[in-house]
């Protein structure tokens, strides 16, 4: 978007809202005043009309279908350490290729990263070896990039992630981890979020819920039983619930030998399967 003098200003769409308004990251933040009205074309504008110390609310006036406007005005946020060390033209391949292939609903302000893993070949040949795979719709939120400043976690509340559970898969679910011969196989960490959240009363919820759920050593895990996850960076939520998982000690002696071996990080990084 631009400001009336000119200036360029990015907005990253994190959560809706209601009525057209839209939880946001700008920047330059500090120079963006609450009230000022940026332009993206002669027709689309957006308002700032609050703002805090992690984001701002934001008003679009769009004369188009919201993520049609998107598809043609926007383009997906790559991380930041990939984006910086590549040319701009693999920039936009690699956006091409940040989505799972199964993925339906948009929403997400990230991919879940464990899923790029998972080819629709690899899919029909688990499927033939009889595994059991259900899918649920991930709004990964902005608290997959929050580097955690304390070692009090008990203070510690994430930002919010959004997910849909329908009520087929969550009978279907429920009666998987019921049943003590079936493994409850998550595949990444929000999904692990995601199935502890919902699991309540060993009844798995069905419908749309939201999540702030923390996980860190010493945390009981109710239903899930095996993880596949990227190796991921230091002093993020995402590894603690790896630890949680896989125990400190085991995860410690992985993520020694990830480095010795030179795997890959994160995004577009090398998994693990912890069982």
């Amino acid at each position: 978007a631009y400001r009336q003098s000119g200036g360029r200003v990015e907005i990253f769409l994190n959560q809706p809202l209601q009525n057209n308004t839209w939880s946001v990251l700008i920047k330059p933040a500090k120079r963006i005043r609450i009230g000022e009205t940026l332009h993206f074309d002669t027709n689309n504008t957006v308002t700032i009309i609050e703002k805090t110390p992690e984001y701002a609310i934001a008003s679009f006036l769009i004369h188009q279908p919201f993520l049609d406007f998107l598809d043609q005005t926007g383009h997906t946020p790559l991380p930041p350490y990939i984006q910086s060390k590549i040319p701009q033209e693999q920039a936009n391949q690699l956006a091409s290729n940040y989505q799972t292939h199964y993925a339906k609903v948009a929403g997400a302000v990230a991919a879940p990263t464990a899923g790029l893993h998972f080819t629709p070949e690899l899919l029909r040949s688990l499927e033939k070896k009889g595994v059991q795979i259900e899918t649920i719709t991930l709004h990964i939120g902005l608290g997959t990039f929050q580097p955690l400043k304390t070692t009090h976690f008990t203070n510690v509340q994430l930002h919010e992630e959004s997910f849909y559970i329908e009520p087929a898969t969550a009978k279907r679910l429920t009666k998987a981890i019921q049943n003590p011969a079936q493994r409850i196989i998550a595949v990444g960490t929000t999904s692990v979020r995601t199935i502890e959240s919902a699991y309540v009363n060993n009844q798995m919820q069905a419908g749309h819920g939201k999540t702030r759920l923390f996980i860190y050593p010493g945390y009981p895990f109710k239903g899930v039983d095996a993880l596949i996850t990227n190796f991921h960076l230091p002093q993020s939520s995402l590894l603690l619930l790896v630890s949680a998982f896989a125990g400190p000690s085991l995860t410690t002696m992985a993520y020694q030998m990830a480095i010795k071996e030179r795997y890959r990080f994160y995004s577009f990084g090398d998994a693990m399967l912890i069982q």
